[in-house]
């Protein structure tokens, strides 16, 4: 499989500013039906990322994103390959991905993203292995 990430990621990235309201960041993710929003600094520089996760429970509308954003954001090369990708998911457990390229935000990837392209490959279940037709022979 040769796919890169560059290739299945989201193109279309919604983004937000660290003093934004939380309400809004909400308002944002369910305006364009996503699950994160990258936080980026007025020169477009990733400060954090603000996932469906993150809004659950007490939080307080009002209040900047910054609040509740993780800033320990993983990220991806948009040229690198989608293994690298789904290793860094699975090892870390987590579901999205922010894309860079040349040090900016060019999209992002998700679990989606990863089984779709699983889906379009129809995977097939190998055969169980068969019995040794040769039971009974030893070898010295």
């Amino acid at each position: 499989m040769n796919a890169k990430v560059g290739d299945l990621m989201s193109e279309a990235v919604v983004t937000s500013e660290p003093h934004k309201s939380i309400g809004h960041v909400r308002d944002v993710m369910e305006r364009n039906n996503v699950g994160v929003v990258p936080i980026v600094d007025s020169d477009g520089g990733l400060k954090g990322v603000v996932s469906a996760a993150d809004l659950v429970g007490n939080v307080k509308p009002s209040s900047p994103v910054s609040t509740i954003m993780t800033d320990k954001v993983y990220t991806i090369p948009k040229y690198d390959d989608v293994s690298t990708a789904a290793r860094v998911m699975r090892n870390h457990a987590i579901h999205h991905l922010v894309v860079t390229h040349e040090h900016r935000v060019v999209g992002v990837l998700s679990s989606f993203d990863l089984l779709r392209l699983v889906e379009g490959h129809r995977f097939v279940a190998k055969p169980a292995p068969t019995a040794s037709s040769r039971k009974g022979t030893r070898r010295s």
